[in-house]
């Protein structure tokens, strides 16, 4: 495979042992050598389940693990950074007091638990959202930071003042519920090797090669994982630009990729700089502009593709101006014979979409908006999956909440966190609580519970034993579908007529996920 790599792409894949840092400029065919790297150390005699290799997306990690499969036929332990600290906790967390069917809280579930500590704390200011409060707690677990850790000489606001309370409720009710969140991911991963040396001193002998694709976007929680893997060994190979760091308002400190050398005494460097994907013009014009950035590595792309077309820049008086220059390139270049979907158009922000599809539409010309809300994300998904979470532990008082009254039971906020404030009381999970309230076993104090609110927390308890009995007998996709059709909450999505069909689709393509995930497991 080296043999079509260019001389510098050639070092990095051949390299053995020891720290390497792989400045790749962009377009100069990086991910390419992660996969050359990793097949260069398989053929070296390397053992395949050794190699651990990290990228920042599903798509570059599952590209990448077909790639290698394709070209040694080998597994290679290739993953996000969070999906490795879900397959080390799933494997290692009750050393930190959690068993290991863990929830992971998505946002809306994060936020939701927020607003129940927010109101726990009689915190009752409407300019206060919980989503505030998730982005401080995000802020910190990626600084590694515990509620303890956190300086009140940071907090400026007022609004500020409640955070440290809040994140400190808001951790103890996450481990009451046996749930993490994203960000838990990676920090309680830190704090497990931190905390149990023998833990780290398996996960070091089982992965003796580290690879790093877009080292650059590490945060403080990503660089201390990988320092504490390759503490014994240093082999790790990072791959990364601090010229395409762009993160940091998430976290990416480009400090990581510029201290590498520092790091790591004795490390190996080397510069990818031809670039296979852009011509000199613009080339040059990016060299220009990036060289007046003060924290980088010196590096000058080029290519051999040729000068290619000069760069057009267009200054419009108003927004309306951009839109109508933009049209006018578009139809240009479909005279000329290019295709409209060989044609793209970016912009800053998603409210600037409105005036590029107002003269689209004008004009007639067909269009994708690529985004908008993830599949996951998706109200029914998520309604469904609450189903599920509640099926794998009575204890996720989040998916109850979500699923108690879907469809409607007449069961209110306050009833809901009466029956939570009991059940914390017995130290039993939310879902026994309510069996045994239904039972006479508890009498629910203080909570003031209708015929109606009874008949419906029976039908509920009654929903989630029978889909538990479904989990020990049947496949996965015949328990999706049990959720969707036992709980009524087909019937739920139907009483909206107009969303309907798109959200029969979407439940319909999550048991269609859950057969692909039966077939490939």
């Amino acid at each position: 495979m080296t043999q079509d790599l260019n001389e510098e792409q050639q070092v990095a894949a051949t390299h053995q042992d020891g720290p390497l840092l792989v400045l790749a400029g962009a377009g100069s065919g990086k991910t390419r050598i992660v996969t050359s790297r990793i097949v260069s150390l398989i053929q070296n005699g390397v053992h395949p389940s050794q190699i651990l290799a990290v990228t920042f997306t599903n798509k570059a990690a599952t590209e990448m693990r077909e790639r290698v499969a394709a070209l040694t036929q080998h597994q290679v332990t290739i993953c996000t950074f969070h999906s490795l600290g879900v397959r080390i906790l799933r494997q290692s967390i009750e050393y930190l007091g959690y068993q290991k069917d863990f929830m992971i809280y998505d946002e809306g579930d994060a936020n939701k638990l927020i607003r129940t500590c927010m109101n726990e704390l009689g915190i009752k200011d409407r300019d206060i959202q919980p989503k505030f409060f998730k982005y401080l707690i995000s802020k910190a677990k990626n600084a590694l930071q515990e509620p303890e850790d956190v300086n009140l000489n940071d907090l400026t606001s007022p609004k500020e003042r409640y955070f440290p309370e809040i994140y400190r409720m808001y951790q103890e009710k996450l481990k009451e519920y046996q749930a993490l969140d994203f960000d838990d991911l990676l920090m309680m991963t830190v704090r497990l090797f931190q905390k149990h040396p023998q833990v780290l001193e398996h996960y070091q002998h089982y992965w003796r090669y580290l690879l790093i694709d877009e080292y650059q976007d590490t945060n403080a929680a990503q660089y201390t994982i990988a320092r504490q893997l390759v503490s014994k060994t240093h082999n790790i190979f990072v791959v990364g630009d601090p010229d395409q760091s762009i993160y940091s308002w998430r976290g990416a400190d480009i400090h990581n990729i510029l201290s590498f050398s520092r790091d790591y005494p004795g490390a190996k460097v080397v510069r990818l700089e031809q670039n296979y994907r852009s011509k000199s013009n613009i080339l040059d014009a990016a060299n220009h502009l990036i060289k007046f950035n003060n924290n980088r590595y010196e590096k000058k792309l080029w290519s051999d593709l040729g000068e290619g077309e000069k760069i057009v820049s267009y200054s419009g008086e108003t927004d309306r101006d951009e839109a109508r220059f933009v049209m006018e390139q578009v139809l240009r270049h479909q005279e000329e014979g290019a295709r409209l979907s060989d044609m793209v158009i970016f912009y800053r922000t998603n409210a600037q979409s409105r005036l590029m599809e107002d003269i689209l539409l004008k004009n007639r010309t067909p269009y994708v908006i690529v985004g908008g809300v993830s599949f996951y994300q998706r109200k029914e998904i998520k309604d469904v999956l609450a189903f599920l979470r509640m099926v794998q532990s009575g204890a996720d008082f989040v998916s109850f909440m979500r699923s108690i009254n879907l469809p409607k039971r007449g069961i209110g906020d306050a009833t809901i966190n009466k029956l939570n404030a009991l059940a914390r009381q017995h130290k039993i999970t939310i879902l026994d609580l309510c069996e045994k309230v239904i039972s006479g076993e508890i009498t629910p104090q203080g909570v003031r519970i209708t015929a109606k609110q009874r008949a419906g927390i029976q039908d509920y308890v009654s929903i989630i034993r029978s889909l538990k009995q479904t989990q020990q007998s049947e496949p996965l996709s015949s328990l999706v579908m049990s959720a969707i059709k036992n709980t009524g909450y087909l019937e739920y999505i139907r009483a909206d007529k107009e969303t309907f069909e798109d959200r029969l689709d979407n439940v319909n393509q999550l048991v269609s996920k859950a057969t692909e995930w039966e077939n490939t497991a």
